[in-house]
Order: C-alpha cells, then sequence, then structure tokens
C-alpha cells in the first residue's frame, strides 16, 4: 500500500520550460502536491538550441513571469541568449519547484478508473491531472526532396545553427523567413557571408513606429488581450507564421527589399524542389513581398488610427517606399556555379505528441482545448500559441494561462475528483 502512495501524485507537469514552472509556481502557491518532468535539464532549448547571438524579439519588459516580473535596467531593449537563460534560472530559483531534471516521459495514459498512468523512465506514476508543457518545437521539419540535394552542400536546420565560422566557406542558402530564418540570413550578412534567401510568406512587422517601439503601441491597443474566441479569423491566427523583425542591436525592422539593395542578398521564391546541384523555386517572390509589406502596413494603419482617436501627439513617419522589386523571378539555379555550400533551414518544427494515448486530437493530430482544458478531464496543454491570447505562447501571456490552469486544478481536486490513487 505505501509503494503504491509512492508512485501517485495529484498533478504532473510534463516539460520544465517557462510555462511547465509557471503552471508549477502557481501550483506551490496553492500548496497542491505535484512533479515536474522535464527530458532535459531545464531550460534546455534556451541554452543549447540556440544560436549565440540570439536576443528576444520583444521588449525586455514583457517578460513577466508569475510573481517574477523583467527587473533589470533596459525594460525597451531585447535580451541576450545568456540574459535570456538568467532571467529564466532566476525564476526558477524564486520558488520550491519539484523540479526533477533527466527525465523522460514515454506514455500517458487515461485509467478505467480514472486519472491517468505516466511512465517515465524513472518508473511509472499515477496521476489525476496531467499538464503538458512540452511546446510544439520537437521534430526540425527538412522536406524530403533535401535528400537529393548534392552531399558536398552541407544542410543544417536553424535548430543546429550557432555562428557563421560553423559553415563552409562560400555562399549559405536560408530556406524560410520566419523569425529565426531573418535572423540568421542577417547574423551571416554582418558577418560578411554571401547570402541566397528563400522568401516565404511570413509576414513583417515594423520594429519602431512613430516613436515607439510597435508592439508598445499594440499593447496598448489592447492587441495581445484579444482571445482567439474573439478573434475575427481564428483559423489565420493559428496557422499563421509569426511577423518577422529583430531585436538586435537595440532592435531594427527586417526589410528583405533593403538587404538586397546594401547588401546584396539574393531573393527567391519559396524552395520547392532539389536534385543535384539544382534548386527549384515557385515564382511567388513578389507576392511574398508585397504579402509581407500588405502586413507591415496594415499595423502602421493600425497605430495611425490609434494615434488619431486618443489624440497622442506623436512624431509623422516618412512614406512608406518599396526599394526594391524583381524584375524577373528567378525559379531555378545551379547551386555549384553560386558557389552555395550550405543551406539552413528554417522553416520550423512539428510537435510530437505520438506519447499522449488520450482522444484529445483532431485528424491532423492538433490537441483540441478550450483555454488549455481538454474535453478529457484531467488534461490540459500550455505555452502554446493563441492557446487564449496572442500573447499565450509568449513570456506576456504565460502567467495569465498558467493561473487560469492551476485555478481550474485546484476546483477539480476541492470537488474530489481524485481517482488515480485508488
Amino acid at each position: 500500500m505505501a509503494e503504491a502512495r509512492v508512485s501517485y501524485v495529484p498533478v504532473i507537469i510534463v516539460g520544465g520550460g517557462q510555462a511547465g514552472l509557471s503552471v508549477s509556481r502557481n501550483l506551490v502557491q496553492k500548496n497542491i502536491e505535484h512533479l515536474v518532468f522535464e527530458r532535459h535539464g531545464k531550460f534546455h532549448s534556451w541554452r543549447v538550441n540556440r544560436w549565440d547571438s540570439f536576443c528576444l524579439v520583444t521588449p525586455n519588459w514583457q517578460c513577466r513571469l508569475p510573481g517574477y516580473p523583467y527587473q533589470g535596467n533596459d525594460p525597451d531593449g531585447y535580451m541576450l541568449k545568456d540574459e535570456i537563460t538568467d532571467y529564466l534560472d532566476g525564476f526558477a530559483a524564486s520558488f520550491p519547484a519539484p523540479l526533477l531534471e533527466n527525465v523522460d516521459v514515454t506514455s500517458v495514459t487515461p485509467r478505467e478508473q480514472g486519472g491517468f498512468e505516466v511512465e517515465t523512465s524513472i518508473g511509472a506514476y499515477r496521476c489525476d491531472h496531467v499538464v503538458i508543457a512540452t511546446g510544439g518545437y520537437d521534430t526540425p521539419i527538412v522536406p524530403s526532396y533535401a535528400e537529393k540535394l548534392d552531399p558536398d552542400i552541407e544542410q543544417m536546420h536553424s535548430r543546429d545553427y550557432r555562428r557563421p565560422s560553423q559553415l563552409p566557406e562560400g555562399a549559405t542558402l536560408v530556406v524560410g523567413t520566419g523569425q529565426s530564418g531573418v535572423q540568421i540570413m542577417d547574423d551571416l550578412v554582418l558577418a560578411g557571408r554571401e547570402v541566397h534567401l528563400a522568401v516565404g510568406p511570413a509576414p513583417r512587422s515594423p520594429r519602431k513606429y512613430r516613436g515607439r517601439d510597435a508592439t508598445d503601441w499594440l499593447y496598448d491597443m489592447g492587441h495581445y488581450a484579444i482571445t482567439i474566441a474573439e478573434h475575427t479569423d481564428p483559423h489565420k491566427a493559428l496557422t499563421q507564421t509569426n511577423h518577422y523583425m529583430s531585436g538586435r542591436d537595440g532592435g531594427k525592422e527586417i526589410d528583405l527589399r533593403r538587404f538586397v539593395v546594401e547588401d546584396g542578398v539574393r531573393l527567391y521564391g519559396s524552395l520547392s524542389d532539389m536534385d543535384g546541384g539544382q534548386i527549384s523555386f515557385l515564382p511567388d517572390l513578389e507576392q511574398n513581398l508585397d504579402d509581407a509589406d500588405r502586413s507591415y502596413l496594415g499595423i502602421c494603419r493600425q497605430i495611425d488610427g490609434y494615434i488619431e482617436r486618443m489624440g497622442i501627439d506623436a512624431p509623422k513617419e516618412a512614406p512608406f517606399v518599396k526599394l526594391w522589386r524583381p524584375e524577373k523571378e528567378v525559379t531555378q539555379i545551379d547551386a555549384t556555379s553560386l558557389g552555395i555550400t550550405s543551406v539552413i533551414w528554417s522553416i520550423g518544427f512539428r510537435p510530437d505528441y505520438s506519447w499522449i494515448k488520450a482522444d484529445v486530437f483532431d485528424n491532423r493530430g492538433r490537441p483540441l482545448y478550450k483555454r488549455g482544458i481538454c474535453d478529457v478531464p484531467g488534461i490540459y496543454f500550455i505555452g502554446l500559441g493563441w492557446l487564449n491570447t496572442w500573447g499565450s505562447g509568449r513570456f506576456l501571456g504565460i502567467a495569465e494561462d498558467s493561473l487560469y490552469l492551476a485555478d481550474i486544478i485546484a476546483q477539480r481536486l476541492d470537488a474530489g475528483s481524485t481517482k488515480a490513487a485508488e
């Protein structure tokens, strides 16, 4: 009987990153017994899976983990990688988290009697509530046709990129223009490397606009507080890549056209195929650039409207000008003749939820929930984009989301919904 009791805990959190530990912090405040399992060391992805010059894209003031807001002297700056991990380590040390590191959770299975069986690399546990805080960055995406590329051309995913000197001498093709792709491109340009960029459909944002960071304006306008239920186009919100910009060197916007004019970066449309040294692209470069600018200008117009409505005295901006446009879409190149010796894939990740044996996914494998609460009683998600609001997948929104889940768990435990201990 005593042995069975040792293997039971009311709540198990899978994932010891900022989201999982935010839930833990709220459960500690409520004196709710729980365990946090982390398959690596805490904050592994921040320490290990980021390039050397990585920095936040949103200002430091948005770092508002539960009970641990940013307390540095540069709230409008953008913390570098080591500063981010220092902040996270400080948060983890601010409360007694029951964190077990280097423990792999291999399955979560609902029990007929209620609750869940959780298999781990250190043994089996039973619990009433499971919080999934593993994020969506398990499996790097690389298309199948990458196998056909000339083996003399080195390939690397953005997760493994650290610095320009990792790459062989010669030009680099960066594939993808999400936040990672454009920042790695910028990193290579600043190192004096020759860069080719396959431009996808990601939107872009102004960095500074009318005297302030654009994210400051958007926060004041209530954009970060809009819930997915209130959004005018929920499907677009859930599937759209984040707007690209950079926090490097005090913050700057990324205008790909400027990189062509000022730095000689060569732009192509979305990458579509590879065969030996031949690399093919879709004829969508101009469309993707125009769509990114349309997003940029849309944000500017929203800020302009807010400034006018509120009667704010803000400096004017010069009219927007397209610095460059492609005269002809290049749909195929020969990598060897262009001196391309490396390819960096920056087209994202796929989550791996194969270890969760509960019926909480749609037919495409995406988790189904409302504010992180699944229809299967006792299973929850945290730390995903648009879990509830635009800020949910960011440092800004985790405190609210984690407290909400902790409150629900506390209410259910108080109601006596403990079955797994039996």
